[in-house]
């Protein structure tokens, strides 16, 4: 694995090699936008008892951070070979992982040792604790597995991945895993970021109701005595873990996994929780599960990315399964005893899964007819540019 000061170099070529970013929205005075990214220091720990800190003197604004965001990676098919050297797994998207500030992504898969395969689903993604390794090579900082594949190899294997987990986050260059935990508070607390300062609150939950008699996964959610998964169903104690998040964080993103597989609009209650997730206090509400993108706007004074597709995947399926990218939000922290954190700016870097499961830089010709797509899919989300 990368060490901390390889990896801070590998970031701060990045930021300057990285080209065909489209922006989608953005405005003036966005100095993040040249700033070479720093390393933050992440960990999973859950957060303090909320307090209030007390207004500084100084009403001047911390300088704005950059914030990536991507959807779904596993290690299946052509992608499982990549994980013999995990330093170069995902060496051929590492720039455009590791230009920001902090990177998060869904790590779609369980990840371990034992186990046997869940009965009745039809489909189980298994990676070796190697997995952990390559996501942090590669320049991601935060990986959530909130998700309906966490525990495809059943309850048997979650020793070996609560042991990847701690080793992850105590490496050279640490990898924050959330959304997965011994019981509910573990499963719920957040990833706490400090990058020059600022402090980034990441939570996951899953939220997506699946079908038993297809994917039997209802039983999955961590509880006071049960390991599992962070389960929203009920919302509850997300709204809850966020507003706690909001009295202790700068900045507050939530991760989900959530809506419909292969719609193109978030459903109805997608957008209804990330209203609420809103006034609970999340400035960043994104997440993934429909296998392809849906609309990414403002909502009020915070930003909702619906659905962030597949990005490494063991098949680039049709021309929508296959289109992604990276999301990337320039992000002015908190000014001190005022005005809330804000979205300045939001751009994609464009990409396409190929047949090897990576995703690629597009065409000019594809990065004109990605902008009109984000266009059409805002139009649906009732997101504001």
């Amino acid at each position: 694995m990368a060490g901390a000061g390889v990896r801070g170099v590998r970031r701060t070529r990045a930021a300057a090699a990285l080209v065909g970013v489209v922006a989608l929205t953005g405005c003036t005075n966005d100095p993040a936008g040249t700033a070479a990214p720093s390393r933050p220091t992440t960990s999973s720990t859950p957060a303090p008892p909320p307090t209030r800190s007390p207004t500084p003197t100084n009403d001047a604004p911390d300088p704005p951070i950059r914030i990536a965001l991507a959807g779904d990676i596993h290690f299946e098919g052509p992608l499982a070979a990549r994980l013999r050297d995990p330093a170069t797994a995902l060496a051929p998207v590492s720039d455009a992982l590791s230009t920001a500030d902090l990177t998060i992504v869904n790590l779609e898969t369980s990840v371990g040792t034992g186990g046997r395969p869940e009965p009745g689903k039809r489909f189980t993604f298994s990676a070796a604790p190697e997995a952990f390794d390559a996501l942090a090579a590669a320049g991601v900082d935060v990986a959530t597995m909130a998700n309906n594949h966490a525990l495809d190899y059943g309850r048997a294997r979650l020793p070996s991945t609560f042991a990847a987990i701690r080793s992850a986050a105590r490496a050279d260059s640490p990898l924050a895993v959330i959304g997965i935990g011994r019981d509910a508070d573990e499963a719920f607390a957040p990833a706490r970021s400090d990058v020059r300062g600022t402090t980034v609150a990441t939570l996951a939950a899953s939220v997506a109701d699946q079908d038993p008699t297809a994917d039997p996964t209802g039983d999955w959610a961590a509880t006071s005595d049960r390991s599992g998964i962070a389960d929203a169903l009920d919302p509850g104690r997300l709204l809850e873990a966020v507003g706690r998040a909001r009295r202790s964080a700068d900045v507050v993103v939530v991760y989900l996994h959530w809506g419909v597989q292969g719609q193109r609009c978030p459903s109805r209650d997608q957008r209804s929780l990330a209203a609420h997730l809103v006034d609970a206090g999340a400035d960043i509400v994104v997440g993934s599960h429909a296998h392809q993108l849906q609309g990414d706007g403002r909502l009020g004074d915070a930003y909702v990315a619906y659905g962030l597709g597949n990005y490494a995947w063991y098949s680039p399926g049709d021309a929508d399964t296959s289109r992604t990218g990276v999301l990337y939000l320039t992000v002015r922290p908190r000014t001190h005893g005022s005005r809330p954190p804000y979205v300045v700016r939001a751009a994609w870097a464009p990409q396409r899964i190929g047949a090897d499961g990576l995703p690629a830089t597009t065409t000019p010709e594809d990065a004109a007819d990605f902008r009109a797509s984000r266009e059409s899919l805002r139009a649906c989300s009732g997101l504001a540019p």
